[in-house]
């Protein structure tokens, strides 16, 4: 089998940071838990910013500092960093064109048989990944774990997942 975790920017600021919630702090342990129990590739991806993040166009419709590359707020989450195998994929945006060209080409090379997301937030970065992974790949299955997913609030992630069902993203909660 070829299975492909992706861990969507569980960093700190995220976590219990600039942006953390209580909700993002709550799946940790169902996350590393996650991440242990693969059985398959675990790829993670961090969301990275620069000094002149007030000066973007998301820095102008969220003015909150966060994930300021080499911060510890960009920090991947200290326990879950210790479980990654390969280089992190930093990402200036939302969703990873550079991540979902990646998949395709290796899914040109050798079938992927299924993509699952976790990670946060729910309703900004693991809907933009996994919508653009499906839209690359539609005949690929491609999941999303809510219980290893965090949302800005309990609200918008709920309605990220009906958002992904709709478009044909397979959610579970384990």
């Amino acid at each position: 089998m070829n299975d492909i975790l992706i861990v969507v920017d569980m960093q700190n600021d995220f976590i219990d940071g600039a942006l953390g919630t209580k909700e993002a702090e709550a799946i940790v342990p169902a996350v590393l838990e996650k991440i242990k129990g693969f059985d398959g590739r675990v790829i993670f991806t961090r969301d990275t910013h620069f000094d002149d993040y007030m000066d973007t166009q998301e820095g102008k419709n969220l003015p909150v500092p966060h994930c300021i590359k080499g911060s510890e707020g960009w920090q991947i989450r200290a326990e879950l960093d210790a479980l990654r195998t390969e280089p992190a994929i930093d990402k200036p945006t939302f969703g990873s064109v550079e991540l979902s060209a990646m998949l395709t080409k290796e899914n040109a090379e050798k079938p992927i048989d299924s993509i699952t997301l976790i990670g946060l937030c729910t309703d900004i970065c693991v809907i933009s990944n996994a919508m653009l992974i499906k839209a690359a790949m539609p005949e690929l299955p491609v999941v999303v774990d809510a219980a290893c997913c965090a949302g800005v609030t309990p609200a918008s992630h709920n309605n990220a997942l009906e958002a992904m069902k709709m478009c044909q993203i397979n959610v579970i909660n384990q």
